[in-house]
């Protein structure tokens, strides 16, 4: 096979990156402290944290759990929050601490926070108040034996953030009844390390930074073992990628996806830390009227999300209306950015809106297009530097350019393995290190790598392959729709027939202008056979449509 896909990169950044500017993660935010000490770094709620108070705060942090806690290295911290400034203070108090990040999404169900406390063997957890009553029910079944108790203002200061925890609790109603015997407020605990010696710990890279869970809406959720050196990698990738477009010390950066997702956490949290840049939090980025009212107090500079927190900015008409003379980077990743979200962003922004393409288990960067391209190419980009790529059929061997087979990724941001599950990472991790990403794809000559869908999302129509993505690229460009999903249901005649779910922009947009409109772009077999209007369809805390779920209330029907 023409190995044309291990040189492809971006012009003018590195085909390899540089793994031994930093030891840890710890180190990189220490030295990143000591150059913008003084700039902010966080902001939520109209509260701020500079580099230097974020230092003393995750130093205290750190001391608390291992002088107070007396938790031994490498014990493992869960955190379980949305985008709140103690959000990164615990987080890099644990790193700095020499100890493994647990992430759980604050949408568990009892059973998913069970199963991952238990997995992980997590011994503490911090947990924001409005989701303690989930873990009250499962608590005495999990490992976890300290429990860190934040509430939403803790961080903003008296007397806004008394203010802010009253009108959650007692106004808004959004913190349910709960009892924790155990549990030490958050600002208790961060006084308590301040009081408390912190012994710096040696952390090389090849120690475990994260158990980030992944597989959940496929199977049982496993703990993709994600290593300092895996992510410090995929940042200095990202970086690399990112560094002609951004000045250091300089960037505004918006994030609505919450940092517990492997994509804000290394794109948001540390990419734009180790810049020095101010990173604004967005805690309910499902407020779009809210959210856009934040956007419009910051010059922000990099903006990034899902097609469907794009596709949903681009129909708020005050979103329109907002300065965009300072964006520079807006990248899409966790679900395929499609064509007619695409094309309006850059008509509405003047900027481009760039996709890349990842998965937890590669922490998460694996390809990006190019900053400078000038409009949608439909690509999810070039191997980000120290990246190989490589398009295999079932049996691992590599495909011609231009023959659709499994995307397989080798890099150093490649996982560690799935903890306590070696058969399972035997599936995904062939012998000479390619990660199976589960995604079919094509190479172009020029190295650009396009998904045509997950495997396991594929429709078989009478012996023909259809990829739900090409579907909806369609349907969504159409003037009267929202949001699509497709999805394969069984048929008497073809084996399977196309279903589309749709969300409609115009109340008026019947099933038969639906499939009179994809008639005029698809071939007879990948037209949808059924049209079903929602008034929304079901997504994940980040944004992505389940198309599983459609699937199984599809074949649920009689």
């Amino acid at each position: 096979m023409d190995k044309i896909w291990l040189r492809s990169y971006q012009e003018g950044v590195p085909a390899e990156i540089d793994l031994g500017e930093f030891k840890s993660l710890g180190e990189m935010f220490e030295k990143s402290v000591a150059r913008y000490r003084e700039k902010t770094a966080y902001i939520n709620m109209g509260g701020t944290l500079t580099y230097g108070r974020l230092d003393e705060l995750s130093r205290n942090f750190a001391a608390y759990l291992q002088s107070v806690l007396r938790l031994p290295k490498g014990a493992r911290i869960a955190i379980m929050m949305p985008n709140v400034l103690q959000y990164p203070v615990a987080m890099l108090g644990a790193l700095r601490g020499g100890y493994t990040v647990v992430n759980c999404n604050p949408l568990y169900t009892p059973r998913e926070l069970e199963h991952q406390l238990k997995d992980s063997g997590a011994e503490a957890i911090v947990i924001l108040e409005n989701f303690a009553h989930t873990l009250e029910e499962v608590i005495a079944r999990t490992p976890v034996r300290h429990v860190v108790l934040a509430r939403m203002g803790d961080l903003l200061g008296f007397p806004k953030g008394a203010i802010v925890n009253f009108v959650v609790k007692h106004v808004k109603k959004m913190v349910p009844t709960w009892r924790l015997p155990q549990a030490v407020g958050f600002n208790t605990a961060l006084g308590k390390g301040g009081s408390a010696r912190f012994t710096p710990v040696a952390v090389t890279q090849d120690d475990l930074a994260f158990l980030q869970y992944t597989g959940g809406t496929t199977g049982v959720s496993k703990g993709a073992m994600l290593t300092h050196r895996n992510i410090l990698a995929n940042l200095a990738q990202a970086h690399a990628w990112i560094r002609p477009a951004v000045r250091e010390g300089e960037e505004i950066v918006i994030t609505a996806l919450p940092l517990y997702h492997i994509f804000a956490l290394t794109a948001n949290c540390f990419t734009f830390l180790r810049i020095g840049a101010a990173n604004v939090l967005i805690t309910n980025p499902r407020d779009i009227p809210g959210f856009v009212a934040e956007l419009a107090k910051y010059r922000f500079s990099v903006l990034t999300g899902v097609n469907t927190l794009f596709n949903a900015l681009l129909n708020n008409a005050a979103f329109n209306g907002l300065d965009f003379s300072s964006l520079k980077v807006t990248l899409g990743g966790g679900m395929a950015v499609q064509k007619a979200v695409a094309e309006k962003w850059h008509q509405v922004t003047g900027k481009p809106l760039i996709e890349a393409y990842g998965l937890t288990e590669t922490s998460p960067a694996a390809t990006m297009n190019p900053l400078n391209i000038p409009e949608y190419n439909g690509s999810i980009g070039l191997p980000i530097g120290s990246t190989e790529v490589a398009i295999r059929d079932d049996d691992g061997n590599d495909l011609p350019l231009g023959q659709a087979g499994e995307l397989c990724v080798r890099g150093p941001q490649v996982m560690k393995g799935y903890y306590n599950r070696p058969e399972e990472t035997a599936k995904v991790i062939m012998p000479d290190g390619f990660l199976r990403t589960g995604d079919v794809a094509v190479m172009d000559e020029r190295g650009f790598v396009r998904i045509v869908d997950r495997k396991k999302d594929m429709i078989l129509v009478s012996g023909f392959n259809v990829y739900p993505n090409e579907v909806e690229d369609v349907v969504a460009l159409h003037p009267g729709v929202l949001e699509v999903a497709a999805v394969g249901v069984p048929d008497a005649k073809s084996g399977e027939a196309v279903k589309i779910f749709v969300v409609r922009k115009d109340p008026g947009l019947t099933a038969e202008a639906l499939i009179a409109h994809c008639r005029d772009s698809l071939t007879g077999y990948k037209v949808p056979h059924y049209v079903e209007f929602r008034d929304e369809l079901p997504k994940t805390n980040v944004g992505k449509i389940l198309r599983r779920a459609l699937r199984d209330s599809a074949m649920a029907k009689p």
